[in-house]
């Protein structure tokens, strides 16, 4: 047993691995406990990590049951668990399951399954299927188990199944009939989960087995199955099913989640792909073109069997579907075209999306087919066409079906219409928008109004699907024209429809799993056969997953779906969309429904002969309108009534005038619909060309057009005009038109309409209508673009020079936003609807160009000239085609076999060919405009193939070629589908780096990306590891344009694949690209989005971007160029403006270069930074510039830099850059405006120019910049942020530059810009160049320090100088000789300005490097004496420097002056020992002991009297020596300048930094342990606060541009901060005197502000003002207040401009301190109330005051005075010691008065009166019991217990009564006693009053605080009021230098109120000093302490003290400082006598 306890000692660890099996059981045992109870983040777990795996493994069987219950348990609870996940799994399938025991292996089981849970399910899973090809039975049945296990409660979402069903079969096989039972367990349990998707992969196991699964399968319950057991990160998943669990079973809310589940697998998935192409048989082609039917029959037998395989393997199919697709078309077989429609339903299910590219070859020609009768044909190609639309979209394939609607042939009709049906089935709303259904439902609707019965039906049944699937928002806008009996029979459709994706009803889904197809199958499978319910079966599951990213089955969708509807017919409101149904009404219906609104008289008199009747009947007619309300005004019939005979022939302009002004009222004011329009309009258009009533006819019609929307009325007014023959209508027509689309906007219009009228009036004789058609056409192009002028090419070149003239005059305009029909929009589907309407826009254009086809032109034989064997022929064919295309301009998608001849050219070997192919493949994607779309899978992905090309020129015209089909069909076709992911998969480096590159350009200009894209991921990881740096490289830089779309959780996840080191790696550059990943691009501003496919090209773009500014929400298109990017889906900004190849006019534009060079975006720059900030965009920052980089620039400056200098400014060559500076050098003056907006961008080019090797173009851009800063210097421009930190690093670059030129431009440079950006800040900047590893630089931005230094003082040294100068003195000891001479000269400089102490700020040094600062500086001749000298000779020039600066500050944003202020604030507390006092307490002793005679006038006895004062106290106390008091640093800490910083925000004139600076205050006040941080900082705070309150008042609230909004939530910040402030009564009391009366005037005046009023929620602000002044009145200080409104009222009544309502305000708040006056007489200082009372009096004399308008001012005196005598009684007299001639005032005789008056009334009543009172009085009557309250409080004193709480008593009743007397108390106590009770009552005040958290923290024993140095810098310089900034009388500094007596322990008590002195001797003058005096105090206090700082000629011993505030440099000089103060007073003193 010895050994025994040896183990027995161990730690559990070891035990663990103990050779001794029992130890082991013992370590296992005590692991298990501790595993219990360990915390689940401790750090214990990690040591385990190596041993789990023995844990499983033990030899032992008995140790390793344990060893597996406490591994359960550490997988459990460890946080670390899942690092051991394979080498555990692993253990327990090859330890555990071939184990006897049953526990054992249970134990294992629920191991794995804790791992399931811990997340790790896939690599269990893994070791799992590695177990199943272990040789142990044993162990394959328990990984089976396990598995199923796993997947029964986790569910398939988390057991991914496609590898398990892989192996399923290869178990069916076993031997072992256990392995095949527990196999059978297993695929029931699939079943459960996946259905039917399971019977494809197992129909091959042997038909036994598979008959008894069919019957196991029978049982399972229909019922969905759920996930019982839940991961981690499910635990909401987990609380959800136990909350259902418990309320019983099945709650509907799980059904979201088996909504995801059950379309989880895909049955297509699972199956392996078959290979078929190759097994054709070999004469396939041969026999398929047989004459013998039999033959053919033959050959597509063989087709169909292998097209049976469920799933095909990807390739090239395009010939196998050629010849089908001929058979379809041609053969004369019918059962033959049926059978090849079976191959194509095949191909087409088989290979799925891979099948969407020949999809487009084949819909058509199956469309044509219908014509066949027999049944089975139609059901073969009916199954046919909707497999092969599940390959592909609706949109691809809508060019064909729309086609084929205008057939002759009803059957095609009718089974098109099905087919739409069909396919809308499968939509969602937001595949079938608005653009799709627009084309379909017109189509539609000719069929429901067919002759023929079934086309009727198939139509109806198609536009119910439509309606079900988008909703009636979106559809009922296209069937405006429909009556009413059709539209019952659509919705009727509409409601027997069942979707295929389930639309959500209620809270449960309508679960559509297998059914929709059973509801389906009889549109095509008639004779069953097991290929058809396969394929049943695999398209909802297939389809289903593409519904699932929209979460549960669309339930947001609907909704959704209206908004793309938009506002119904182009945004039209609710009742116009129920208006456009009216019927036409009888003249008999009209005339009783007018004689129902109109006075008879006026409808007798319509017709009669006089035409002074008719105008009196036209007068009564417009009142009538005027008056009626919009739902009683039955348009028809009043405009029906106007027709009326003489109607619009009326001869009398008089009437006519008042008739077509009634039609347009009536339009405007009644619900106008398009049949009321149709009565009047051919009237208008006759009137329009007249004279006299031109004007009033177009006035209506443009009323009219906004009852019923521009595009039809302007189709109608045109089509009117031109069916006439009056030339002056014509023209007149067309100028209305034109300034109705500048009103309108463009959305919408019928262009084809108009454009064959504007070539009617082209040709028109008569010139006026050719003027106002071109006149037209410009404004037209303003909206087009130059696609506009394609349709007048043919036109005469003397009319298309003028077209062209004018389109010249509107180049750069942009077209005006609209300005009417806007609210229609607004009101329907807002945004949605409008970006729809502008992208029409650009499409219709590309629509209506007049297309050609082209499809007969290319024959066979041009086809086989293409592919012949001879190069030269090949070309010849190839230049044919480029002949057609350009003969044909633009084309009709149909180009027949083209596509397949033109792909097999991209690969020859011939590269010539290759590249002509290439631009024919460019000409094409131009001539088919958009309609390429359907190209791109089988044209556009083999371009891609062609970027491999291993030449340079090759896949440069292949990237062109790719760009221009992109920009034509946007991204979403080439993302889709797999062929991308496979491109890129080739291991080809040439092709990985161009297509990645290609991806990185457009991806990040995509809203949204299809799911596909995640398939490139895995080919992107291997890209990132490629052995090919480039192609490493772009596949980094493509990284985060994935992750912006695919997110970082499925980008990580799919690393998952990789090896355990790429996975390493790849993970970190996902982090990386994590935190550079650019944000989405927002939803393109409505105007650019017309640029969408690339419609509209080059030169309209721009225009656009800016073409709704002013409209209602387009923050969004002004400022980012970005955006512009982003416009429209696809083409990017650049893209298009690069491709000029679109027409002539074009090429002139290049050319021009006149015109400024920058564009001014407004809001620009501040959206740019925005951008940066919110990382939209990369920030500047790098070592050497990347292509993206300069490639976000390029897109940034587009929009602001012209088009020709851009080009220049990016071009390759350096000459074009030498260029560009020339022109901007040459525009820098003229163009002040636009450089100063595009700053930013034109210093971030110039940080590139920094990195040409070229010389001469530094030096342009050195002379560029030189005058750059100039111009910015002389506008006193303030550099951004964003400005200085992307610009100044790149220059310091450049200082360290060889070339003696460049360094001195470069200092030169940086010497200018200290001018634009405060100097302190440049300095950081430069102390970073200092780090370069180049010496050059070094050494130059050393001695820029030293500038620096040298002309703006220490002041500049950041953070702090210390800091500064030692990061400066390192450089002493450089290597480099240059450097470090530049630092000893820098550190010189410094010490000629700051003296000795330098060698303090710069700390230790080594022996070498201060031995050769000393010598350099006995060197250098300028010793420290001349220092002064110097700078007093220097300091105008400094002071100028500081004014510039000021001034700067004035332009610069208001958050630079806030810091500069805080800077100079943060200079004066971080100088290590000089603190500078505030300059009203600051004596200037040097000057007062030179001069005699002129100080003596200024300041007389005051200033005697002051220092005698002063000096008393300073003789006596004898200082202890004692550290500086902690406080000391408490002040320099942070938290104050922070404060102050903030602070000084509050004013700013920017709102946001202003609300956001409030609100940090609120926070700060709102949290009781942080507001005391506040204190000291109050009055500063309310000064800002009212600065800003008088900003809003005078600035803001004037201006028209500012949004109301803003200002009531900027007022309500400040009021909601102040309440805070005033609710805490310690900070509340801080706010002085002057400070309060100001505060109260700013609110007073906000109170009677009538604009605030005005505004939505003024009300709210003008209440919250009321309360927070009432809170002001009860919570600040009350002599304070009082003191302040009485001054307030003084100045009020003296203002002649003040409102009387203003100083009545001010009464009122009076009275209500009147009314408080009984609690808080004792709080209040009278002397000084009363002498504010005598200075109004004696402004204001009696007599003065009766003589106001209003008796209220009397009054108030009076009761003021009454209450205070009432409250005093006789005492009050003894008050007036303040006021220094009492005589001036009545107010001594007034108080007398009172007195007398209440002293006559009976005694008691007095009494009873001041009892409220607490008075005197009172008190003298219960001396007595004053005596036994003080005796009680001193004996809790003395106890130990209690001793604090009598303390506290003792200081309440010395508050409450001032005077009490407790000297006789302490008179008997010790010494100690007593000042401990001082010092007890001390303390209290202080934390009370909040002043200073004085000497309890430094725990000096009593004795020594009693003597202590007067030195708390921190309650001294808050007592001596900067920050409180009264300048009352003298009383109030008495008050202070008490406590400072008392803390100096000197004795209070023998002195007396000294005389008053001349202070007073102009009493009339307001005592209390405005807030504004003391911000200028303030400012100038900087200015001089800066300069103070300057001049300071210290000793590194002796401390140069100013004033009261110093703090002692040590503790011992301080008797020495104090003596020699009093011997200085002496002499003043003495010179003065």
């Amino acid at each position: 047993m010895g050994d025994d306890s040896e183990w027995m000692k161990l730690p559990i660890d070891q035990k663990c691995e103990h050779k001794l099996w029992k130890a082991r059981l013992n370590g296992y045992e005590e692991a298990l406990k501790l595993f219990q109870k360990l915390d689940d983040k401790s750090p214990e777990w990690s040591k385990y990590l190596g041993l789990i795996k023995k844990f499983v493994t033990d030899s032992n069987a008995v140790a390793q049951l344990k060893g597996l219950e406490a591994a359960l348990a550490y997988v459990e609870n460890a946080h670390v668990a899942g690092k051991t996940t394979g080498e555990v799994a692993s253990g327990v399938v090859n330890k555990v399951f071939n184990q006897p025991k049953a526990r054992a292996k249970e134990l294992g089981l629920d191991i794995c399954l804790m791992y399931i849970e811990i997340e790790k399910g896939e690599a269990v899973q893994e070791e799992l299927l590695k177990g199943l090809d272990n040789k142990n039975p044993k162990i394959i049945v328990a990984c089976i188990e396990t598995l199923r296990k796993a997947l029964s409660e986790f569910g398939s979402k988390i057991i991914s199944l496609k590898p398990i069903i892989k192996v399923l079969p290869k178990l069916f096989e076993s031997r072992e009939k256990a392995v095949r039972d527990e196999a059978k367990l297993l695929a029931v349990e699939i079943y459960r989960w996946i259905r039917d998707a399971l019977r494809p992969p197992l129909q091959n196991i042997n038909s036994v087995q598979l008959k008894e699964l069919e019957e196991e399968w029978v049982k399972v319950s229909s019922a969905a199955p759920k996930q019982t057991r839940f991961l981690r990160s499910q635990q909401e998943l987990k609380a959800k099913f136990e909350q259902q669990q418990a309320a019983g079973g099945d709650a509907d809310g799980g059904d979201d989640d088996e909504e995801e589940a059950v379309p989880q697998v895909d049955a297509y998935e699972l199956l392996e792909a078959v290979e078929i192409l190759s097994k054709l048989p070999k004469d396939f082609y041969e026999k398929i073109e047989a004459k013998k039917w039999q033959e053919r029959k033959e050959a597509l037998e063989a087709v169909e069997l292998l097209v049976k395989n469920p799933k095909l393997e990807s390739g090239d199919y395009a010939d196998l579907v050629k010849v089908l697709k001929k058979v379809v078309g041609k053969d004369t077989n019918v059962m033959l075209v049926a059978l090849a429609a079976k191959c194509l339903t095949g191909l087409a299910s088989g290979l799925r999306k891979k099948f969407g590219q020949y999809a487009g070859h084949v819909v058509p020609t199956i469309l044509e087919k219908f014509k066949e009768k027999k049944p089975q044909v139609v059901q073969a190609l009916q199954e046919a066409i909707d497999a092969i639309f599940l390959t592909t979209t609706l949109q691809n394939i809508s060019e064909d079906v729309l086609a084929v609607m205008d057939n002759k042939n009803p059957t095609i009709k009718q089974q098109t219409s099905l087919f739409i049906a069909r396919s809308f089935r499968h939509c969602t709303p937001s595949t079938l928008p608005k653009s799709l259904l627009k084309p379909f439902c017109a189509a539609l609707l000719k069929h429901i109004n067919d002759s023929a019965p079934e086309v009727r039906d198939a139509g109806f049944e198609a536009l119910g699907t439509a309606l079900k699937v988008a909703g009636e928002k979106a559809v009922n806008p296209f069937l405006a024209d429909v009556d009413k009996l059709k539209l019952d029979r659509i919705k009727e459709c509409a409601e027997k429809v069942e979707l295929v994706y389930g639309k959500k009803t209620g809270g449960a889904a309508e679960k559509k799993e297998g059914k929709p197809i059973a509801g389906k199958t009889p549109a095509f499978s008639g004779n069953g056969g097991d290929k058809e319910t396969k394929d049943a079966a695999a398209k909802p599951l297939k389809k289903a997953p593409a519904a699932k990213p929209g979460g549960p089955p669309k339930k947001g969708k609907p909704a959704a779906a209206a908004g793309v509807g938009g506002a119904g017919a182009k945004g039209k409101k609710g009742p116009e969309t129920k208006e456009i149904f009216e019927s036409e009404l009888s003249i008999e219906v009209c005339e009783e429904k007018a004689a129902a609104v109109l006075p008879a008289s006026c409808i007798q008199q319509l017709d009669s002969g006089n035409w002074k009747e008719r105008l009196a009947c036209m007068e009564e007619f417009q009142k009538a309108v005027e008056l009626m309300e919009r739902s009683e005004m039955p348009c028809q019939a009043l405009v029906r009534m106007l027709a009326k005979k003489p109607g619009w022939k009326e001869t009398n302009f008089q009437v006519m005038q008042m008739k077509l002004h009634i039609v347009a009222l009536i339009a405007q004011k009644g619900n106008f619909s398009k049949t009321s329009a149709q009565v009047v309009l051919d009237g208008l258009v006759d009137k329009a060309g007249d004279v006299k009533c031109g004007s009033n006819a177009k006035e209506a019609m443009t009323a009219i057009a906004e009852a019923c929307q521009l595009p039809w009325t302007a189709e109608q007014v045109v089509a009117m005009a031109f069916s006439q023959k009056n030339p002056k209508n014509q023209s007149e027509t067309l100028n209305w038109l034109s300034n109705a689309i500048k009103e309108f906007g463009f959305s919408g219009l019928n262009v084809k309409a108009f454009i064959s009228n504007v070539k009617t009036a082209l040709a028109a004789t008569n010139p006026a209508v050719r003027t106002s058609a071109i006149t037209l056409l410009g404004v037209m192009y303003l909206y087009v673009g130059p696609s506009l002028r394609m349709f007048f090419e043919d036109e005469k070149p003397a009319l298309l020079s003028q077209i062209d003239a004018e389109f010249e005059k509107m180049q750069g305009q942009t077209a005006p936003a609209p300005t009417r029909g806007i609210s229609r929009h607004s009101v329907g589907g807002g945004d949605d609807g409008e970006e729809e309407e502008q992208e029409e826009v650009g499409n219709d254009v590309v629509d209506l160009l007049p297309r050609t086809d082209i499809g007969d032109k290319i024959t066979a034989e041009l086809v086989s000239k293409i592919g012949d064997k001879n190069w030269k022929i090949r070309k010849e064919g190839l230049d044919e085609v480029t002949s057609i295309i350009n003969e044909a301009k633009f084309i009709e998608p149909n180009i027949g076999e083209l596509p397949a001849a033109l792909k097999s050219r991209l690969n020859d070997s011939n590269k010539i060919l290759v590249q002509q192919t290439l631009s024919i493949l460019q000409q094409l994607a131009t001539a088919m405009g958009p309609n390429i779309k359907q190209h791109v899978k089988n044209l556009g992905i083999p371009v891609i193939t062609v970027l491999g090309d291993s030449k340079n020129n090759v896949r440069a015209a292949a990237l062109a070629t790719v760009n221009a089909w992109a920009e034509q069909t946007g991204m979403k076709e080439w993302l889709e589908g797999e062929d991308l992911s496979e491109e890129l998969k080739k291991e080809n480096p040439f092709l990985r780096q161009e297509l990645l590159g290609w991806l990185a350009e457009k991806l990040p200009t995509l809203r949204s990306v299809p799911s596909d894209l995640l398939l490139c991921v895995p080919h992107l990881y291997s890209c990132l590891e490629d052995r090919n740096g480039d192609v490493r490289k772009k596949a980094q830089d493509a990284l985060p344009f994935f992750m912006m779309h695919l997110g970082f959780e499925k980008m990580a996840k799919a690393t998952s694949k990789l090896k355990p080191t790429s996975k390493d790696q790849v993970l970190a550059m996902l982090e990386k690209a994590k935190a550079n990943m650019p944000a989405k691009p927002a939803p393109p501003a409505k105007a650019s989005s017309r640029v969408a496919g690339g419609a509209a090209p080059a030169k309209f773009q721009p225009a656009s971007a800016l073409a709704e500014d002013s409209g209602p929400n387009t923050m969004e298109s002004k400022p980012d160029p970005k955006r512009a990017k982003a416009g429209g889906t696809s083409s990017k900004a650049k893209g298009v403006q690069g491709k000029k190849v679109l027409s002539k006019p074009n090429l002139k534009e290049d050319d021009d270069k006149s015109g400024p060079i920058f564009i001014i975006v407004p809001n620009g720059k501040e959206q740019r930074m925005k951008d940066e900030k919110g990382l939209k965009v990369l920030k500047w920052n790098f070592t050497t510039p990347r292509d993206e980089y300069i490639e976000q620039l390029k897109t940034q400056m587009s929009s602001c830099v012209a088009k020709w200098l851009q080009d220049e400014m990016f071009h390759a060559d350096f000459q074009h850059h030498n260029k560009a500076l020339a022109v901007m050098i040459e525009h820098l003056e003229s163009e002040k405006d636009g450089v100063i907006s595009c700053l930013d961008l034109i210093l971030k080019w110039v940080t590139l120019r920094f990195f040409d090797t070229n010389t001469s173009v530094l030096m342009k851009t050195l002379e560029y910049l030189k005058l750059l800063f100039n111009l910015l210097g002389q506008e006193e421009y303030h550099l951004t942020e964003n400005e200085a930190s992307s610009f100044i690093p790149y220059l310091i670059l450049k200082v360290g530059e060889p070339k003696d030129v460049i360094r001195r431009d470069v200092r030169a440079i940086l010497n200018r810009m200290c001018l634009i950006y405060p100097a302190s800040k440049m300095f950081t900047f430069i102390m970073e160049g200092t780090k370069s590893k180049n010496s050059k630089q070094r050494a130059e931005c050393l001695e820029e320090l030293g500038c620096l230094v040298e002309s703006y003082g220490m002041n500049v040294c950041q953070p702090t100088p210390g800091k500064a100068l030692k990061e400066m003195a390192t450089h002493i000891g450089d290597r480099d000789n240059t450097v470090r001479n530049a630092a000893l000269n820098t550190i010189v400089t410094v010490y000629n300005v700051h003296g000795d102490q330098v060698f303090k700020l710069i700390g230790n040094l080594s022996e070498k490097d201060m031995s050769m600062l000393e010598e350099r500086i006995k060197r250098s001749a300028k010793r420290p004496s001349a220092a002064p000298v110097r700078q007093a000779e220097e300091k105008p020039q400094r002071t100028q420097n500081i004014s510039a600066n000021a001034s700067m500050l004035r332009k610069g944003p208001a958050e630079d002056m806030s810091s500069k202020l805080n800077q100079n604030r943060n200079m004066g507390s971080h100088s290590e020992t000089t603190h500078t006092v505030p300059r009203e307490f600051q004596l200037d002793l040097d000057e007062i002991e030179n001069d005699n005679g002129t100080v003596r006038c200024e300041m007389p006895a005051l200033v005697q009297h002051k220092l005698d004062d002063i000096f008393e106290p300073v003789l006596i106390p004898e200082p202890k020596i004692r550290a500086v008091s902690p406080h000391f640093d408490d002040m320099h800490s942070n938290t104050a300048s922070t404060i102050n910083f903030v602070i000084s925000q509050v004013a700013s004139g920017d709102i946001n930094t202003s609300i956001q600076a409030l609100a940090q205050i609120d926070e700060v006040l709102r949290q009781e342990d942080k507001a005391e941080a506040m204190s000291g900082h109050i009055d500063q705070f309310l000064i800002a606060t009212f600065m800003q309150l008088r900003l809003i008042y005078n600035t803001h609230m004037a201006d028209e541009k500012l949004d109301k909004d803003e200002i009531v939530k900027l007022y309500s910040c400040i009021i909601g901060s102040m309440i805070s402030l005033f609710q805490i009564e310690s900070l509340a009391r801080e706010a002085s005197t002057g400070v309060l009366k100001d505060l109260m005037h700013g609110l007073i005046t906000l109170m009677l502000d009538s604009r605030v009023e005005d505004l939505e929620e003024g009300e709210q602000v003008i209440r919250s003002v009321n309360l927070l002044v009432v809170k002001v009145l009860e919570k600040s200080d009350q002599t304070n207040i009082l003191s302040a409104l009485l001054v307030l009222l003084q100045d009020s009544l003296l203002a002649t401009a003040s409102s009387p309502k203003f100083s009545e305000l001010v009464m009122k708040c009076l009275w209500r301190m009147v009314r408080l006056l009984p609690e808080t007489i004792n709080s209040i200082n009278l002397d000084r109330i009363l002498l504010d009372i005598h200075i109004f009096m004696k402004v204001f004399p009696k007599e003065k005051l009766k003589q106001c308008k209003s008796e209220f001012p009397i009054r108030t005196l009076k009761t003021l005075l009454h209450t205070l005598c009432k409250l005093k009684g006789p005492k009050i007299l003894d008050h007036l010691t303040m006021i220094d001639n009492k005589n001036e005032s009545e107010l001594e005789a007034h108080l007398c008065r009172v007195m007398k008056h209440s002293m006559n009334q009976t005694g008691s009543k007095a009494d009873k009166d001041t009892e409220k009172g607490a008075s005197h009085i009172e008190e003298k009557a219960s001396k007595a019991k004053v005596n036994d309250i003080l005796a009680e409080i001193f004996k809790k004193i003395g106890s130990k217990e209690n001793t604090k709480e009598g303390l506290a008593e003792l200081y309440e009743y010395k508050k409450k009564y001032s005077d009490a007397d407790i000297e006789p108390f302490l008179k008997n106590s010790s010494q100690f006693f007593q000042s401990y009770v001082e010092r007890g009552l001390r303390l209290i005040e202080t934390e009370r009053e909040g002043k200073g958290r004085i000497a309890a923290s430094t725990g000096i024993s009593p004795q020594m605080e009693g003597t202590c140095v007067p030195a708390s810098t921190h309650t001294v310089s808050s007592s001596i009021g900067n920050t409180n900034g009264e300048e009352v009388g003298p009383s109030v500094y008495l008050e202070r230098l008490k406590i400072l007596r008392q803390r100096c322990g000197l004795d209070n008590a023998k002195e007396d109120r000294p005389p008053l002195t001349s202070l007073l001797s102009k009493p009339a003058v307001p005592t209390v000093a405005s807030s504004t005096d003391m911000l200028h105090s303030k400012l100038s206090q900087l200015r001089e302490s800066r300069e103070q700082y300057q001049h300071l000629d210290l000793d590194s011993n002796q401390t140069h003290s100013s004033g009261i505030g110093t703090t002692l440099a040590s503790p011992s000089s301080a008797a020495a400082n104090i003596d020699d103060l009093k011997k200085r007073l002496e002499r003043i003193k003495s010179s003065r006598k």
